[in-house]
């Protein structure tokens, strides 16, 4: 499998180099000061046996886009911690759960805070129910990451606080809609925003629809 995916790179309030990969959907690598963070790492997007060994995994939930045994496996080696949501940790057997509002710093250089993940329209609350889910919170170096997982615009996205850098999912019927993505994104007010999990969306659409909050630059990288 021929692998290039696009890296975008930043610098953390400690002065450390922040280094994201898109890989496809909702899967990610960010690197930090020699560590590897993997986000919900699948097979179906790359070949994890010809990437670096992670350091921490985030599994948001359960579904097999985002849960994927075999990848995990390749990327996993001694010592890597596994962060995971209780159904999924159901089905991978292993990892450590985290529950909405858990708060940790497993490590020195990083702190994760669980936040909701969830379906508001009626007739899409069986995708992702509320409180199964994660979306997570990242803090490496100072610098605040939001992964919102697999969610609609929840109203708990008023309550982060200052976010840096947020991945916001837009592919209705099982995330947001471009209009939900918009008021998301006026919730969370991060300084970057990737759309991501976009799917067949027309994600041009979503800068053009920010255009009247120009503190918040919208990066589209290849995260179909």
């Amino acid at each position: 499998m021929a692998q290039s995916f696009d890296v975008d790179t930043f610098k953390t309030r400690d002065g450390k180099t922040l280094e994201i990969t898109f890989i496809k959907h909702g899967s990610l690598i960010l690197g930090y000061d020699g560590k590897n963070i993997y986000v919900d790492p699948v097979s179906l997007y790359a070949d994890y046996s010809k990437l670096p060994k992670a350091d921490v995994i985030l599994i948001t939930h359960e579904h097999a886009d985002h849960l994927d045994p075999k990848a995990v496996a390749e990327v996993e080696k001694k010592g890597t911690r596994i962060f995971i949501s209780e159904s999924a940790q159901k089905k991978l057997g292993k990892g450590q759960v985290v529950k909405n509002g858990d708060e940790l710093q497993p490590l020195s250089w990083m702190h994760i805070k669980a936040v909701p993940a969830y379906n508001l329209t009626p007739d899409r609350t069986m995708f992702h129910p509320k409180g199964r889910d994660n979306g997570y919170l990242l803090t490496l170096g100072g610098t605040r990451i939001y992964i919102a997982g697999d969610t609609e615009d929840i109203p708990e996205m008023s309550y982060l606080g200052k976010v840096d850098i947020a991945f916001i999912p837009v592919n209705q019927p099982y995330t947001m809609t471009i209009k939900q993505a918009v008021h998301a994104a006026e919730m969370i007010k991060p300084h970057v925003l990737y759309p991501y999990h976009y799917g067949d969306t027309d994600i041009k659409q979503y800068p053009e629809k920010l255009k009247a909050y120009p503190d918040i630059e919208v990066r589209i990288r290849q995260m179909q």
